[in-house]
């Protein structure tokens, strides 16, 4: 009983230390995990809701007031009665009204809408910038576990060589000084696998901790399946359109300015009970309308000055968007120009392995007949080593330009 517990545990451990993790498992944890991501859903949650208190103003505005009053008078001493009253209650309703143009109230509405436009599109690209990080670190993280599989192949390849080579030196067909330095070499492959393993665990952990995953669980990564996407037109990006939105909102700032001096009307009134007692206080309950006007006449220039302001603001952010173009066309220029590098390095790389594969399958069979020189196997292990670390880096090289050239280009 005690051996089937033991099985289970170990089974249960083998398949916790093997499990699989994907790209989007982290970068689905990234955008949950992530403060910033929460900060702007909430910024757009707020900016509806002072879109709402804005509207409110438009609502007439009701107030209760009571007041009491008395102002004592004796032997011809206190407030004169003419003025004070003597005494007065008053317990009005009030009402304000402001009449607000079509033009002003569709100002204040657009005036929202860009905003809640401009968190948007900084929310996306947000999400972009994030994806890009993560999409860079999983591709790092691969590229060393695919090494260190690699290299622990090669070690297992030069222990099955040692094993061989140790009964062709007992055989004296081979020299006790050649033996040992296989055996170095085969030591220092050995090193070799434990330094990409501490490689792979830090990559590892620096994927969690941008993603927010607070696992430490040794895991193995799928391969990361990144392709190029479609090209965007750099009128459609969603960089353009920040420069698309800084110009919205000048232009609304300009329509806000414009309605600040434009005159303000206010429909007052209030009604209820206001009595000095001086006359028949129980019939003074009653109502009083009025209208209030403001016309701005003289403020110093200032709309001027400030339409002056935004122009300027405005300018600034066409010679942005201009110069943004420009790099915009060059940068994925020098991507696919570095892209179609690596894809020719790539063929080279293939072709000399296909060399060196063969030059060790040919010394691996010398060696059995003492016909080979052990320097020469392990010049051909080292070569092959070094090839396939160059073309496993060389792929890495490949996923990165990959996921650069599709962070400027697409909007996903």
């Amino acid at each position: 009983m005690r051996s089937i517990f033991l099985i289970l545990i170990f089974l249960f451990a083998a398949k916790s230390f093997s499990q699989e993790k994907d790209l989007l498992f982290y970068i689905e944890k990234a955008q949950t995990n992530s403060p910033l991501l929460k900060d702007l859903s909430n910024q757009i949650q707020s900016n509806t809701i002072d879109s709402l208190l804005v509207r409110a103003t438009y609502k007439p505005l009701v107030s209760g007031n009571l007041n009491a009053y008395l102002a004592p008078h004796h032997n011809g001493f206190g407030y004169d009665t003419a003025l004070s009253n003597g005494q007065s209650v008053a317990g009005l309703v009030g009402i304000n009204q402001k009449i607000i143009g079509k033009g002003i109230a569709n100002s204040q509405a657009e005036t929202f809408k860009i905003i809640k436009d401009g968190l948007v599109l900084n929310k996306k690209i947000a999400v972009k910038d994030l994806n890009k990080a993560i999409i860079s670190q999983y591709i790092t993280a691969f590229g060393s576990a695919e090494q260190v599989d690699y290299n622990q192949k090669m070690a297992a390849l030069l222990k099955e060589e040692a094993e061989i080579l140790k009964k062709l030196t007992q055989n004296s067909i081979y020299k006790q000084t050649d033996y040992l330095i296989f055996i170095a070499t085969l030591k220092q492959q050995e090193l070799q696998v434990m330094q990409l393993k501490q490689q792979y665990q830090n990559d590892l952990g620096l994927l969690n901790y941008l993603s927010g995953e607070t696992s430490t669980t040794f895991v193995n990564l799928k391969k990361p399946e990144i392709a190029l996407k479609s090209i965007q037109k750099v009128e459609t990006t969603l960089f353009e359109k920040q420069f698309e939105t800084d110009s919205l909102k000048i232009s609304n700032q300009n329509k806000l300015i414009d309605n600040n001096y434009k005159p303000a009307l206010s429909l007052l009134g209030d009604a209820g009970y206001m009595s000095s007692f001086a006359n028949q206080g129980y019939k003074n309950f009653g109502f009083s309308i009025g209208l209030g006007l403001s016309i701005p006449i003289y403020d110093g220039n200032q709309k001027t000055l400030l339409h002056q302001k935004n122009e300027t603001a405005l300018a600034t952010n066409l010679a942005y968007k201009n110069n943004f173009y420009k790099q915009y066309q060059q940068q994925l220029l020098l991507l696919h120009e570095r892209l179609k590098q690596i894809v020719e390095i790539k063929d080279q790389l293939q072709s000399q392995l296909q060399i060196s594969d063969a030059l060790i399958e040919a010394d691996k069979k010398l060696l059995l007949s003492g016909d080979a020189q052990i320097t020469d196997f392990m010049i051909a292990i080292g070569n092959v080593i070094n090839i396939n670390n160059t073309i496993s880096q060389n792929t890495i090289n490949t996923l990165q330009l990959i996921n650069e050239i599709n962070y400027w280009s697409s909007n996903d």
